[in-house]
């Protein structure tokens, strides 16, 4: 069975937003539920994975693991928490749920993790990685690596992770805050500059191979990967 459909179930939207965007960049398709009735509905409703608050509103994750383990569903279930006691991590396994995260997170570590309880579930992920191409530039997401006319360029992590962000939203200006949320995770701290290090690093990087340039300032907001 491939994994096609998340369910999100959390009551901060940002968060929400958040983890959705992360989840459908790796190829999964996703459903959202701000409270508890409604994650309860769409997870009965043929989820794959469900993603689950244990503070939502109007009902519980508590009571919506109970209730799905009652009925005899077995999907994978990360529950999601703010409350760092260790009562509520294992009454929440103990009732069901496959495994947990405690906020903040790093929206990747949810990917991670949604990937593991699925193969343990031996559920097949259907999340084809993505292969982008700019004339000469390459972004291979399998490989983690940007190459210009075939040659990797050597990126460290965090900047291939900043590339490949504004490369996947060509013309389309995201904020230092968005870029801080999407590449180093919406826990860090840091200054928002940090971004621009980056950027200066991948400019002077891209230019060096030839390239025109792609990466572009919006003054006062953030940046936006067009070509010239």
């Amino acid at each position: 069975m491939a994994v096609t459909r998340i369910v999100v179930a959390e009551d901060d939207p940002s968060i929400r937003e958040l983890l959705v965007h992360h989840l459908e960049r790796d190829g999964f398709r996703c459903e959202q539920a701000p409270d508890g009735p409604q994650a309860l509905r769409l997870a009965r409703s043929g989820a794959d994975v469900l993603i689950l608050d244990l503070g939502l509103p109007m009902l519980d994750g508590f009571e919506i693991v109970r209730a799905l383990r009652r009925e005899g569903r077995a999907l994978p279930i990360l529950v999601l928490t703010a409350r760092g006691e260790e009562i509520d991590r294992v009454v929440g396994l103990e009732i069901g749920a496959d495994d947990y995260v405690i906020k903040p997170f790093s929206p990747r570590e949810i990917v991670a993790r949604v990937k593991a309880i699925a193969r343990r579930a031996n559920l097949t992920l259907n999340t084809a990685p993505v292969l982008l191409r700019f004339d000469r530039l390459e972004v291979d997401q399998a490989a983690r690596e940007a190459r210009v006319d075939g040659v990797d360029l050597g990126l460290k992590p965090r900047e291939f992770a900043l590339l490949l962000e504004l490369a996947q939203s060509p013309g389309v200006a995201l904020s230092r805050q968005e870029l801080l949320e999407r590449v180093w995770g919406y826990e860090y701290d840091g200054e928002a500059r940090t971004v621009d290090t980056h950027v200066r690093r991948l400019r002077r990087t891209l230019e060096e191979h030839g390239l025109a340039p792609l990466l572009h300032t919006c003054h006062g907001f953030g940046y936006k990967f067009a070509r010239a």
